[in-house]
Protein backbone atom coordinates (compact mmCIF):
# COMPACT_ATOMS: atom_id res chain seq x y z
CA UNK A 1 0.00 0.00 0.00
CA UNK A 2 2.70 2.56 0.77
CA UNK A 3 4.72 2.16 -2.15
CA UNK A 4 2.10 0.67 -4.36
CA UNK A 5 4.04 -3.06 -4.33
CA UNK A 6 2.60 -6.19 -3.52
CA UNK A 7 3.70 -9.09 -1.71
CA UNK A 8 3.04 -13.00 -1.65
CA UNK A 9 2.30 -14.35 1.15
CA UNK A 10 3.11 -18.18 1.35
CA UNK A 11 2.63 -19.22 5.23
CA UNK A 12 2.61 -23.12 4.30
CA UNK A 13 5.96 -22.50 3.38
CA UNK A 14 7.16 -22.44 7.18
CA UNK A 15 7.02 -25.99 7.54
CA UNK A 16 9.12 -26.95 5.46
CA UNK A 17 12.55 -28.49 6.50
CA UNK A 18 15.59 -26.39 6.59
CA UNK A 19 19.12 -27.21 5.37
CA UNK A 20 19.86 -23.58 4.25
CA UNK A 21 22.05 -21.43 5.59
CA UNK A 22 22.70 -20.64 9.66
CA UNK A 23 24.37 -18.19 10.74
CA UNK A 24 27.29 -17.83 13.53
CA UNK A 25 25.49 -15.96 16.94
CA UNK A 26 27.82 -13.35 17.43
CA UNK A 27 30.14 -13.17 20.84
CA UNK A 28 28.17 -11.03 22.97
CA UNK A 29 30.49 -10.32 25.67
CA UNK A 30 31.60 -6.90 24.40
CA UNK A 31 33.63 -4.54 27.48
CA UNK A 32 31.48 -1.51 28.43
CA UNK A 33 34.86 0.39 27.11
CA UNK A 34 36.95 -1.25 23.84
CA UNK A 35 40.32 0.60 23.52
CA UNK A 36 40.60 -0.52 20.01
CA UNK A 37 37.25 0.67 19.24
CA UNK A 38 36.84 4.23 16.61
CA UNK A 39 33.58 4.96 18.25
CA UNK A 40 34.06 4.68 22.26
CA UNK A 41 35.02 8.25 24.28
CA UNK A 42 38.21 9.52 23.92
CA UNK A 43 39.60 6.64 20.95
CA UNK A 44 41.18 7.49 17.97
CA UNK A 45 39.20 7.62 14.40
CA UNK A 46 40.25 6.19 11.29
CA UNK A 47 41.43 9.50 10.20
CA UNK A 48 43.28 10.58 13.18
CA UNK A 49 40.67 12.62 15.12
CA UNK A 50 39.71 11.78 18.45
CA UNK A 51 36.35 11.47 20.13
CA UNK A 52 35.49 14.22 23.01
CA UNK A 53 35.13 12.14 26.50
CA UNK A 54 31.37 12.37 25.84
CA UNK A 55 28.77 11.20 27.92
CA UNK A 56 25.99 10.93 26.05
CA UNK A 57 25.15 11.14 22.35
CA UNK A 58 28.23 12.13 19.88
CA UNK A 59 28.22 13.06 16.51
CA UNK A 60 30.83 13.49 13.68
CA UNK A 61 30.76 13.85 9.89
CA UNK A 62 31.19 10.20 8.71
CA UNK A 63 35.02 9.57 7.86
CA UNK A 64 34.27 7.00 4.63
CA UNK A 65 31.47 8.92 3.86
CA UNK A 66 29.51 7.52 0.94
CA UNK A 67 28.11 11.40 -0.24
CA UNK A 68 30.55 14.38 0.09
CA UNK A 69 29.47 17.95 -0.30
CA UNK A 70 31.91 19.48 -2.94
CA UNK A 71 30.99 17.19 -5.99
CA UNK A 72 30.55 19.32 -8.39
CA UNK A 73 27.19 19.00 -10.20
CA UNK A 74 26.82 17.46 -13.92
CA UNK A 75 24.56 15.25 -15.78
CA UNK A 76 26.18 12.57 -18.39
CA UNK A 77 23.43 11.32 -20.78
CA UNK A 78 24.87 8.76 -23.83
CA UNK A 79 21.97 8.46 -26.51
CA UNK A 80 19.72 8.12 -23.14
CA UNK A 81 21.02 4.62 -22.27
CA UNK A 82 23.90 5.28 -19.85
CA UNK A 83 22.93 8.39 -18.01
CA UNK A 84 24.55 9.89 -14.63
CA UNK A 85 24.09 12.95 -12.28
CA UNK A 86 26.29 13.91 -9.58
CA UNK A 87 25.50 13.64 -6.26
CA UNK A 88 25.84 15.94 -3.44
CA UNK A 89 25.73 14.68 0.33
CA UNK A 90 26.27 14.80 4.08
CA UNK A 91 26.82 11.89 5.72
CA UNK A 92 27.11 11.40 9.71
CA UNK A 93 27.76 8.61 12.73
CA UNK A 94 25.92 9.03 15.42
CA UNK A 95 27.13 6.85 18.92
CA UNK A 96 24.60 6.69 20.56
CA UNK A 97 25.89 6.02 24.44
CA UNK A 98 29.87 5.56 25.30
CA UNK A 99 28.84 2.27 26.39
CA UNK A 100 30.68 -0.36 23.84
CA UNK A 101 28.29 -3.22 25.22
CA UNK A 102 25.14 -1.83 25.04
CA UNK A 103 22.52 -1.81 22.65
CA UNK A 104 19.21 0.10 21.79
CA UNK A 105 16.77 -2.46 24.01
CA UNK A 106 19.34 -2.48 26.63
CA UNK A 107 19.74 1.51 27.35
CA UNK A 108 17.49 3.30 29.66
CA UNK A 109 14.82 5.59 28.46
CA UNK A 110 16.64 8.54 29.12
CA UNK A 111 19.44 7.70 27.25
CA UNK A 112 17.12 6.91 24.31
CA UNK A 113 15.61 10.09 24.51
CA UNK A 114 18.89 11.97 24.48
CA UNK A 115 19.51 9.91 20.83
CA UNK A 116 16.15 11.23 19.47
CA UNK A 117 17.09 14.42 20.58
CA UNK A 118 20.21 14.51 18.76
CA UNK A 119 18.14 13.40 15.50
CA UNK A 120 16.20 15.99 15.54
CA UNK A 121 19.18 18.67 16.36
CA UNK A 122 20.75 17.01 13.04
CA UNK A 123 17.50 16.59 11.30
CA UNK A 124 17.01 20.81 12.00
CA UNK A 125 20.52 21.50 11.31
CA UNK A 126 20.82 20.12 7.95
CA UNK A 127 17.52 21.54 6.50
CA UNK A 128 19.18 24.87 6.71
CA UNK A 129 21.30 23.54 3.90
CA UNK A 130 19.35 24.78 0.90
CA UNK A 131 20.59 22.45 -1.20
CA UNK A 132 19.71 19.42 0.44
CA UNK A 133 16.34 17.55 -0.55
CA UNK A 134 16.28 14.42 1.45
CA UNK A 135 17.44 13.45 5.12
CA UNK A 136 17.60 10.07 5.99
CA UNK A 137 17.94 8.79 9.66
CA UNK A 138 18.77 4.82 9.89
CA UNK A 139 20.51 2.25 11.96
CA UNK A 140 21.98 -0.62 11.02
CA UNK A 141 22.12 -3.37 13.97
CA UNK A 142 24.35 -6.95 13.58
CA UNK A 143 26.99 -7.76 11.82
CA UNK A 144 24.60 -9.84 9.34
CA UNK A 145 22.92 -6.50 8.56
CA UNK A 146 26.52 -5.04 7.57
CA UNK A 147 27.34 -3.01 10.75
CA UNK A 148 31.16 -2.61 10.89
CA UNK A 149 31.10 -1.63 14.45
CA UNK A 150 29.41 -3.35 17.25
CA UNK A 151 29.41 -0.19 19.43
CA UNK A 152 25.82 1.26 18.98
CA UNK A 153 25.36 3.79 16.53
CA UNK A 154 23.49 4.77 13.60
CA UNK A 155 23.92 7.35 10.71
CA UNK A 156 22.08 10.08 9.23
CA UNK A 157 22.63 10.27 4.95
CA UNK A 158 21.22 13.88 3.83
CA UNK A 159 21.82 14.25 0.35
CA UNK A 160 20.58 16.72 -2.77
CA UNK A 161 17.82 14.55 -4.56
CA UNK A 162 14.98 11.99 -3.54
CA UNK A 163 15.66 8.45 -2.90
CA UNK A 164 13.73 5.62 -4.85
CA UNK A 165 11.59 4.96 -1.80
CA UNK A 166 11.25 7.94 -0.69
CA UNK A 167 9.74 8.93 -4.35
CA UNK A 168 7.19 5.81 -4.45
CA UNK A 169 5.93 6.50 -0.64
CA UNK A 170 5.85 10.40 -1.73
CA UNK A 171 3.41 9.66 -5.18
CA UNK A 172 1.19 6.57 -2.93
CA UNK A 173 0.70 9.06 -0.46
CA UNK A 174 0.41 12.34 -2.57
CA UNK A 175 -2.60 10.22 -4.60
CA UNK A 176 -4.42 9.48 -1.30
CA UNK A 177 -4.27 12.88 0.12
CA UNK A 178 -5.28 14.39 -3.29
CA UNK A 179 -8.52 11.75 -3.23
CA UNK A 180 -9.31 12.14 0.26
CA UNK A 181 -7.88 14.70 1.91
CA UNK A 182 -6.14 13.17 4.50
CA UNK A 183 -3.10 11.53 5.91
CA UNK A 184 -2.79 7.83 4.00
CA UNK A 185 -0.80 6.51 6.83
CA UNK A 186 -3.75 8.42 9.53
CA UNK A 187 -6.61 6.51 7.86
CA UNK A 188 -4.58 2.72 7.64
CA UNK A 189 -3.40 3.49 11.76
CA UNK A 190 -7.33 3.84 12.61
CA UNK A 191 -8.27 0.75 10.57
CA UNK A 192 -5.52 -0.92 12.20
CA UNK A 193 -6.43 0.57 15.67
CA UNK A 194 -9.95 -0.84 15.18
CA UNK A 195 -8.90 -4.50 14.21
CA UNK A 196 -6.58 -4.87 16.59
CA UNK A 197 -4.59 -8.03 14.95
CA UNK A 198 -1.11 -6.00 14.40
CA UNK A 199 -0.94 -4.07 16.51
CA UNK A 200 1.95 -4.24 19.02
CA UNK A 201 2.55 -1.04 21.23
CA UNK A 202 -0.24 1.67 21.42
CA UNK A 203 0.41 4.97 23.80
CA UNK A 204 -0.33 8.00 23.70
CA UNK A 205 1.97 9.50 20.71
CA UNK A 206 2.67 6.58 18.99
CA UNK A 207 1.64 3.32 17.77
CA UNK A 208 3.59 -0.47 16.78
CA UNK A 209 2.41 -2.95 14.25
CA UNK A 210 3.31 -5.36 12.20
CA UNK A 211 2.00 -3.58 8.28
CA UNK A 212 -0.27 -5.45 6.58
CA UNK A 213 2.14 -5.45 3.72
CA UNK A 214 4.88 -6.55 5.37
CA UNK A 215 8.34 -8.02 3.48
CA UNK A 216 10.54 -8.90 6.32
CA UNK A 217 9.53 -12.04 8.76
CA UNK A 218 9.34 -9.52 11.75
CA UNK A 219 8.86 -6.65 10.14
CA UNK A 220 7.55 -3.23 12.05
CA UNK A 221 6.69 0.09 11.47
CA UNK A 222 6.31 2.55 14.66
CA UNK A 223 3.53 5.11 12.70
CA UNK A 224 2.94 8.70 14.27
CA UNK A 225 -0.50 9.31 15.94
CA UNK A 226 -0.06 13.18 14.77
CA UNK A 227 -0.29 13.42 11.38
CA UNK A 228 3.28 15.19 11.03
CA UNK A 229 5.35 15.74 7.97
CA UNK A 230 9.30 15.00 9.91
CA UNK A 231 10.73 14.06 13.08
CA UNK A 232 11.37 18.36 13.44
CA UNK A 233 7.49 18.74 14.43
CA UNK A 234 7.76 16.17 17.51
CA UNK A 235 6.96 18.09 20.76
CA UNK A 236 8.68 16.96 24.29
CA UNK A 237 6.29 14.55 24.66
CA UNK A 238 6.45 12.55 21.81
CA UNK A 239 9.86 12.50 21.88
CA UNK A 240 10.17 10.86 24.71
CA UNK A 241 7.31 8.20 23.45
CA UNK A 242 8.90 7.86 20.84
CA UNK A 243 11.87 6.84 22.98
CA UNK A 244 9.71 4.43 25.29
CA UNK A 245 8.06 2.75 21.67
CA UNK A 246 11.93 2.05 20.39
CA UNK A 247 12.98 0.61 23.68
CA UNK A 248 9.94 -1.72 23.78
CA UNK A 249 9.46 -2.79 20.54
CA UNK A 250 13.46 -3.32 20.27
CA UNK A 251 12.97 -5.24 23.67
CA UNK A 252 10.69 -7.44 22.07
CA UNK A 253 12.72 -8.33 18.79
CA UNK A 254 15.47 -9.11 21.49
CA UNK A 255 13.41 -11.24 23.45
CA UNK A 256 11.75 -13.27 20.35
CA UNK A 257 15.07 -15.90 20.03
CA UNK A 258 16.85 -14.63 23.17
CA UNK A 259 19.50 -12.80 20.98
CA UNK A 260 20.41 -9.21 20.19
CA UNK A 261 17.90 -8.85 17.04
CA UNK A 262 19.75 -7.91 13.88
CA UNK A 263 17.67 -4.84 11.86
CA UNK A 264 17.74 -2.34 9.84
CA UNK A 265 15.52 0.55 10.72
CA UNK A 266 15.10 3.90 9.42
CA UNK A 267 12.15 6.75 9.68
CA UNK A 268 10.59 8.55 6.33
CA UNK A 269 9.52 11.33 6.62
CA UNK A 270 8.93 14.37 4.20
CA UNK A 271 11.61 15.67 1.84
CA UNK A 272 12.88 19.35 2.73
CA UNK A 273 13.48 22.73 0.73
CA UNK A 274 11.61 21.51 -2.27
CA UNK A 275 7.87 22.94 -1.16
CA UNK A 276 4.92 21.69 0.94
CA UNK A 277 3.96 18.05 1.45
CA UNK A 278 0.61 18.13 3.42
CA UNK A 279 0.50 14.17 2.29
CA UNK A 280 3.06 13.02 4.27
CA UNK A 281 2.73 11.55 7.59
CA UNK A 282 5.86 10.36 9.82
CA UNK A 283 7.02 6.90 9.91
CA UNK A 284 10.07 4.15 10.54
CA UNK A 285 10.43 0.86 9.43
CA UNK A 286 12.37 -1.60 10.99
CA UNK A 287 13.55 -4.73 8.18
CA UNK A 288 14.71 -7.65 10.74
CA UNK A 289 16.23 -10.31 8.72
CA UNK A 290 16.02 -13.40 11.26
CA UNK A 291 13.30 -16.17 10.36
CA UNK A 292 13.34 -19.35 12.26
CA UNK A 293 15.54 -18.92 14.92
CA UNK A 294 18.17 -16.60 16.02
CA UNK A 295 20.88 -18.57 13.31
CA UNK A 296 17.87 -18.72 10.61
CA UNK A 297 17.83 -15.71 8.22
CA UNK A 298 15.71 -14.60 5.21
CA UNK A 299 17.56 -13.98 2.46
CA UNK A 300 15.43 -12.19 -0.47
CA UNK A 301 16.93 -14.44 -3.32
CA UNK A 302 15.29 -16.06 -6.39
CA UNK A 303 11.40 -15.10 -7.15
CA UNK A 304 12.24 -12.27 -4.43
CA UNK A 305 14.83 -10.64 -6.43
CA UNK A 306 13.77 -11.39 -9.50
CA UNK A 307 9.72 -10.80 -9.14
CA UNK A 308 8.15 -9.93 -6.23
CA UNK A 309 8.89 -10.14 -2.75
CA UNK A 310 7.47 -13.60 -0.83
CA UNK A 311 6.92 -14.32 3.01
CA UNK A 312 6.39 -17.53 4.65
CA UNK A 313 4.32 -15.99 7.95
CA UNK A 314 1.46 -13.64 8.03
CA UNK A 315 1.74 -10.40 9.39
CA UNK A 316 -0.90 -11.49 12.03
CA UNK A 317 1.17 -14.25 13.04
CA UNK A 318 4.42 -12.37 13.45
CA UNK A 319 2.16 -9.52 15.20
CA UNK A 320 0.95 -12.36 18.06
CA UNK A 321 4.20 -13.53 18.83
CA UNK A 322 5.68 -10.27 19.36
CA UNK A 323 2.64 -9.14 21.50
CA UNK A 324 2.53 -12.25 23.74
CA UNK A 325 6.33 -11.26 24.46
CA UNK A 326 7.42 -9.34 27.66
CA UNK A 327 8.99 -5.96 27.46
CA UNK A 328 11.31 -6.65 29.69
CA UNK A 329 14.28 -8.01 28.41
CA UNK A 330 15.66 -11.12 28.51
CA UNK A 331 19.11 -10.47 30.22
CA UNK A 332 16.92 -9.09 32.91
CA UNK A 333 14.66 -12.06 33.29
CA UNK A 334 17.44 -14.09 33.99
CA UNK A 335 19.31 -12.59 36.17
Amino acid sequence: MLTGEKVLISPHRSKRPWQGQIEDLPADNRPAYDPKCYLCAGNVRADGAINPPYKESFVFVNDFSALLPDVASGTENEEGLLVAEAERGICKVISFTPRHDLTLPEMDISSIKAVVDVWQSEFDTLSQEEWIRYIQIFENKGSIMGCSNPHPHGQIWAQGSLPVEIRKETEQQRLYFEKNGVSLLGNYLQLELRKKERILINNQHFVALVPYWASWPYETMIISKRHIQSIAEFTEEEKLDLATTLQELTIRYDNLFKTSFPYSAGMHQAPVNSGDYPEWHWHMHFYPPLLRSATVKKFMVGYELLANPQRDITPEYAAEKLRELSDIHYKQQSN
